[in-house]
């Protein structure tokens, strides 16, 4: 009995020792973590500093996707037999030079994509790599400061697809008006005197014209997610048949180093290039401006994000 009390107090006296040390020990590390944590505030302060100074600033990160596959006597499917591949990547760079008294803002967006469909039982088919996604555009912006957040500024603004139709269409703007800052990382431009310049084999849909240019772009890092959205669009003077909108957003979360997960998507809406595929590509002759259905074009894009 002696000996069976002894053992009960030991097993006691051990959970007790134990739960003081369990406690001990979770008070060391909330004081490390509120002493980590002040650190980190005092690191974000004096980045916002260096983030404050004029000079240079540049930055780019984007996604990169793909995926490989095989099928033998696959006979669920419809070509059994068949190899398979997609790929795509997305880049978002900017440099940006930041002054007391002007600024000069560039940015390069480019969302390009194949995909290959290779059925071994069809010899006439291609098994190359086709290009899907084809989005490319480039922007340099120029403002002289007349007050705290706004400006006088100058955009240039090129859009086009480079794997196929390069400049075909291909749209200039190019305009004059004022830059708003209101908050840091974002840009808001309101061009009421821009010129739309458009390129394209087909003039008898694609036309030039005077509009109001309207850019917002936010770009922002926090901690391990970098993301960026902007919304160009163009509204002509002479008809909203020749005017266009493009929304592209991209989104990354870094796992490791400068590698991590993206998600990349965009929406666009023009007329002119709706017409263009009914007529062109579609072999719809007769059909117009008025008849054409405007659909909303999308893309997006999934895989391995990397950061520079």
């Amino acid at each position: 009995m002696k000996k069976l009390l002894f053992f009960a107090i030991l097993l006691l006296s051990v959970s007790v020792i134990e739960a003081q040390t369990k406690e001990e020990l979770e008070k060391q590390k909330a004081e490390k973590q509120a002493e980590a944590d002040a650190a980190q505030a005092e690191a974000n302060a004096i980045q916002a500093k260096i983030d404050a100074l004029p000079g240079w600033k540049t930055g780019a990160f984007g996604v990169i996707g793909g995926s490989i596959s095989g099928f033998n006597n696959w006979y669920a499917q419809g070509f059994p037999n068949n190899n398979s591949g997609n790929i795509g990547f997305t880049f978002n760079g900017f440099a940006n030079l930041i002054q007391e008294k002007f600024f000069w803002r560039n940015s390069l967006t480019t969302n390009l994509s194949w995909v290959k469909l290779d059925n071994k039982d069809n010899p006439l088919d291609s098994d190359d790599f086709e290009p899907t996604t084809d989005v490319f555009n480039l922007s340099s912006l120029y403002g002289r400061n007349i007050a705290k957040n706004l400006a006088a500024s100058v955009l240039l603004e090129y859009r086009t697809t480079i794997l196929n139709n390069f400049n075909d269409p291909g749209y200039l703007d190019l305009g004059i008006g004022a830059t708003w800052t209101p908050i840091e990382n974002l840009v808001v431009v309101v061009h009421p005197l821009n010129y739309n310049f458009v390129f394209a084999d087909d003039d008898t849909i694609f036309e030039s014209s005077l509009g109001a240019k309207i850019v917002a772009d936010y770009t922002r890092q926090i901690g391990a997610v970098a993301f960026k959205t902007n919304l160009s669009a163009f509204q002509s003077y002479k008809s909203s048949d020749l005017s266009n909108w493009t929304w592209t957003n991209s989104f990354s979360y870094t796992l490791w180093k400068m590698i991590g997960v993206g998600f990349d998507f965009g929406l666009r809406n023009n007329k002119q290039e709706a017409l263009n595929y009914s007529r062109n590509i579609l072999g719809n002759a007769g059909e117009t401006f008025d008849s054409v259905d405007n659909d909303i074009q999308t893309y997006w894009t999934l895989g391995l994000s990397y950061k520079f």
